[in-house]
Order: structure tokens, then C-alpha cells, then sequence
């Protein structure tokens, strides 16, 4: 089981990966805790280093990305019998680009968005205290040998948190099934964001269609409001 996440250089779709966190896991027993900067040839806007903590001067020496250790670990890894645990694996994924994963992949994101629709949010952060994974981050950061206190947006310890949330979601259901749950679309009921936050989707279809159609034009639209909107406006 391999628990990883990522950090970029910014929030537009050019931006790269600026940083990896990873734990893997055999069973009970950590084999490995890693985190690595890499410098993938793109500027670090400040808006960026002032949610992860990470200058332009950090990476300036650096390797880039298929140099740096994880990648390389991530490649020799890269087989159907190893599963790889992400919270929002299609971003994942997609800053990874040359690595097409072989195992198993669980995205946490959605299979918490199948099995905890009741979340009013399902950033990483928030699950985090709604869930209270904290109480077991201690014991976590024994078993890995984490020295640190675990920092949101700071890659190892987002992945540190992935475990415990992976944890958490196997008192409702197994492996087999967070495989298949991370590649179902997701039905929303209400908006988390925006002028209707809160409201149900299915009431804006009916009174504001205008709104929907125009977020569907948007480029990065989420996979599962994407799914939604057109299923409502559907009827």
C-alpha cells in the first residue's frame, strides 16, 4: 500500500509538482516514509508558497521529477500486486503524466464523497477534523518514524493523513470496493462552493439552468458536480 500526495507550483493547468510525500505500507508495518522537493523548471508564484511553505530558492537545486527518489521508488513499485492511495487521484495522476499506475488505485476523495455524503466538505483538511483522524496521527507518526508535527499542504504529511482517512474507510467497507467506488461518478445533491452553496443542484436546475450550462463550460470543473449537473438538468 503506497500513500502519497503531492504539492505544485501553482493552481493553473501548466503548473508541476514542486514536492512528494509517501508512505508504504506492508500490512501493519511501514517500509518506508519519504518526502522529496523537485524542481520541474517552472516559477513558484508567492500565492502558492503561501499555502505550502515552499520558495523558489528551496527547489532552485533540486532534481527534477524522474530523477528524484520516489519517482524512481513509484516506478520499481509500479505492479498489479501494490495498490496506490491518493485523495483526488485524477490530479494525482495527472501531474505524475509519465507514470501510468499497473496496481490497484483508491482515491479517498471519492470514495468518501460515495460512502459520507453527509460531509459538508471533502478537502483533505476538513475530513482530517470531522472525522477526527488527529487522535491517531501520534501513533502514525511513531509506527513511520515522522519526527514532525504534521502541517497541512505539506506533502508527507498529507499523506500521513490519507492513511488515516484509508483507515478510517476500511470500518465501512474493503479494498475490492474503494477500488471500484474511485472510478463511480458521484451523484451530488447540493453545491459546496459559490453564490448557491448549500443549496440543492436539483433546485437550480429548475430555476437558473443558465448557471448550470455556463459551469459546464468551465475547464476544470469537477468530475462528479460535472456528472450531477447533467444529470439534473437531465431530469
Amino acid at each position: 500500500m503506497i500513500f502519497l500526495d503531492i504539492e505544485t507550483s501553482g493552481f493553473e493547468k501548466e503548473d508541476k509538482i514542486c514536492s512528494l510525500g509517501m508512505l508504504c505500507f506492508e500490512k501493519e508495518h511501514c517500509k518506508k516514509s519519504a518526502y522529496e522537493l523537485v524542481n520541474e523548471g517552472k516559477k513558484i508564484p508567492a500565492k502558492a508558497s503561501a499555502l505550502h511553505n515552499i520558495t523558489n530558492e528551496m527547489i532552485a537545486e533540486k532534481p527534477p521529477l524522474r530523477e528524484s527518489e520516489i519517482f524512481a521508488f513509484l516506478h520499481d513499485a509500479n505492479c498489479e500486486e501494490n495498490v496506490l492511495v491518493l485523495h483526488n487521484a485524477p490530479f494525482v495522476l495527472g501531474m505524475l503524466e509519465s507514470l501510468t499506475w499497473h496496481g490497484k488505485i483508491i482515491d479517498t476523495h471519492r470514495v468518501v464523497k460515495h460512502l459520507i455524503a453527509e460531509c459538508e466538505l471533502f478537502t483533505l483538511e476538513f475530513l482530517r477534523y470531522e472525522l477526527k483522524l488527529y487522535k491517531n496521527e501520534a501513533a502514525l507518526k511513531e509506527v513511520c518514524g515522522i519526527k514532525d508535527a504534521l502541517i497541512a499542504h505539506h506533502a508527507l504529511s498529507d499523506a500521513a493523513v490519507i492513511k488515516l482517512l484509508f483507515d478510517y474507510l476500511t470500518q465501512c467497507t474493503d479494498i475490492e470496493q474503494m477500488n471500484a467506488l474511485s472510478f463511480e461518478n458521484v451523484l451530488l445533491e447540493k453545491f459546496s462552493f459559490g453564490k448557491y452553496s448549500g443549496r440543492y443542484i436539483e433546485d437550480i436546475a429548475m430555476n437558473d439552468r443558465a448557471y448550470l450550462l455556463w459551469m459546464l463550460g468551465l475547464e476544470n470543473l469537477d468530475e462528479d458536480l460535472r456528472y450531477s449537473i447533467e444529470y439534473y438538468l437531465e431530469g
